[in-house]
């Protein structure tokens, strides 16, 4: 029986990739750097600390990481108006909510990333868990964000569903042991183990349906 729902947002529940590689670009063109095409699939759920040390070793960034951080997010938040969620994905949201579901989200991005997205995708409310980059010691594919949420929740590993759409958080979901499925709309093939789902319909029919 599924207790819980821990949720990816970027690409998952917040339609915010494309976003962020711009905002990373524009931090490159700053920082005297050209973006490479193929950026976003370098780059796409990888943390923030992955991303400034690819961006130093592989492009020259001089910038440290904290001056990296305020031009990226400079970029990111003059967009943040385009931020919207993914319907079928709130929509499910809600409807497991009201099914009294638990859920988290679990997220590579930092705290700041993370509250202007769910905000702009509705889903801020008193009590909600997140578990952002900032609250654990390692980021996916390492697992430990969703081991924290479940704790948070009050239910065990076993008793979850992880819903991601990226090989990084496929990656951490399949090295907590926790069924995982990739949303619909993930432009990412998922990993042996992990299923694709056709519609957030069979996610909720998986999660609602009687044990």
């Amino acid at each position: 029986m599924i207790k819980a729902v821990l949720w990816d947002m970027d690409g998952t529940l917040v339609d915010s990739e494309d976003i962020a590689v711009e905002a990373l670009g524009c931090a490159m063109k700053e920082a005297g750097l050209l973006s490479p095409p193929g950026l976003k699939e370098r780059v796409v759920g990888r943390s923030a600390d992955e991303i400034y040390a690819i961006i130093v070793r592989d492009f020259g960034l001089k910038a440290d990481p904290l001056e990296w951080e305020r031009r990226k997010h400079h970029h990111y938040f003059l967009a943040a108006e385009r931020l919207r969620g993914y319907d079928d994905a709130v929509k499910t949201w809600h409807r497991l909510a009201a099914a009294g579901i638990g859920q988290a989200v679990v997220s590579n991005s930092d705290r700041a990333i993370v509250d202007v997205n769910l905000r702009a995708a509705g889903l801020v409310r008193p009590g909600l868990v997140t578990v952002a980059r900032n609250d654990v010691l390692l980021g996916k594919p390492h697992p430990d964000g969703y081991f924290r949420a479940a704790y948070l929740l009050g239910v065990e590993p076993r008793e979850c569903l992880i819903v991601e759409d990226s090989s990084s958080g496929a990656a951490a979901a399949l090295a907590a042991g926790i069924e995982t499925v990739f949303v619909p709309h993930s432009h990412t093939a998922p990993p042996e183990g992990v299923r694709w789902l056709s519609s957030m319909a069979e996610l909720e029919e998986r999660v609602l349906r009687a044990p």
